[in-house]
């Protein structure tokens, strides 16, 4: 991806190195969290209300910032510009107005609207606030944990959550989380697997208009669909367990999250992405 002298969002707040407090449980509790934290994307509100009640323990940020992640900020930057030119553009061609999030950089651990995080977590998006939540040490993770490496396979990333952004400000989430109370535990995760896959679109839709910029190199639509391909739950769960739970699902397959992913980016039209009428995933 040709990023260098692109325009950098000026929607960007950096907490990085900042210390702060954190609960930590004991159990059960933090080895769901833990397994939880790999997948990206996940919903604060839900992720969040599975953190034990309990004993809150200090933990101060002392990871000095490095190169590396002062470059990323500026990736990212780049990044969260282009999807505020592609989002402002198709909202306005739907006679709407797009309100654009902030994307805040923090170290080990944040305090969101959705509550407190750690980087476990991964990046995030809370609705509540309208902020996407990323600790640069994740694209190290994505690179070494899931062997999904590239600049544009760190792009996905952001336009994941900004796809998430997306559904928030169209009223998507809050019919979704309202559908969610009332359903099974595993027709809620059937929800959330079809607003992941929406991300997965959106983010499509974005890689299609960025491409129509001229600024997408040879190999940069392979590595975002190697992103999104290392995410998929039954991929995640084959090599953290070395077995599979469909009705655990919450983002989908790897070959869902590569398929709404590829329509986006082959359509670049939003009325095909409508994930929750789908019979087929």
């Amino acid at each position: 991806m040709r990023w260098r002298g692109e325009r950098q969002s000026s929607n960007i707040e950096d907490r990085r190195g900042i210390g702060g407090r954190v609960a930590v449980g004991g159990g059960l509790g933090t080895i769901v969290i833990l397994i939880l934290a790999l997948l990206f994307g996940a919903d604060p509100r839900q992720l969040l209300e599975q953190v034990p009640s309990g004993p809150s323990s200090e933990v101060q940020s002392s990871r000095p910032l490095n190169p590396e992640e002062e470059e990323l900020k500026q990736f990212v930057g780049v990044v969260l510009g282009k999807s505020e030119d592609v989002w402002n553009d198709m909202f306005r061609r739907n006679g709407s107005q797009y309100r654009e999030p902030t994307l805040v950089l923090f170290t080990d651990q944040v305090q969101s609207a959705c509550g407190m995080a750690g980087a476990a977590v991964g990046p995030f998006y809370c609705p509540a606030d309208e902020k996407v939540y990323i600790d640069l040490s994740f694209y190290d993770e994505l690179r070494r944990r899931f062997k999904a490496p590239g600049d544009f396979a760190q792009a996905y990333v952001i336009a994941h959550e900004v796809g998430h952004h997306v559904q928030n400000l169209l009223g998507i989430s809050d019919r979704v989380d309202a559908m969610q109370r009332r359903v099974s535990q595993s027709e809620a995760n059937q929800l959330s697997v079809r607003l992941e896959l929406q991300a997965d679109f959106f983010a499509g839709i974005f890689a299609r208009h960025v491409q129509n910029q001229g600024i997408l190199e040879p190999g940069d639509i392979e590595e975002a669909l190697g992103a999104a391909s290392a995410v998929g739950d039954d991929q995640i769960q084959r090599r953290t367990t070395g077995y599979v739970v469909p009705d655990s699902f919450t983002h989908g397959t790897s070959e869902q999250r590569l398929r709404w992913f590829k329509r986006g980016y082959d359509t670049g039209d939003m009325r095909q992405g409508d994930t929750f009428s789908a019979t087929s995933l």
